[in-house]
């Protein structure tokens, strides 16, 4: 998993997803078929394999991950 403060790729970003705080996340893909995380308030994102983003997210809902949301 990688991570970057400046969106140097062209992004196709999906409408924000905000949970029932004020933390707004947006999910997004590039023309070669990356995935993105990002959140609403930063131009920083994280970028890995779509598989590799769905298991961390798998692992966040289940509670699995919740150290790395500190």
């Amino acid at each position: 998993m990688s991570t970057t403060a400046t969106a140097t790729t062209d992004i196709a970003w999906d409408e924000a997803f905000c949970s029932e705080g004020a933390n707004c996340f947006r999910f997004g893909r590039d023309a070669e078929g990356k995935a993105y995380i990002g959140t609403t308030e930063s131009a920083a994102y994280v970028t890995d394999s779509i598989d590799a983003l769905r298991a961390l997210i798998s692992a966040v809902k289940a509670g699995a991950a919740d150290h790395l949301l500190v």
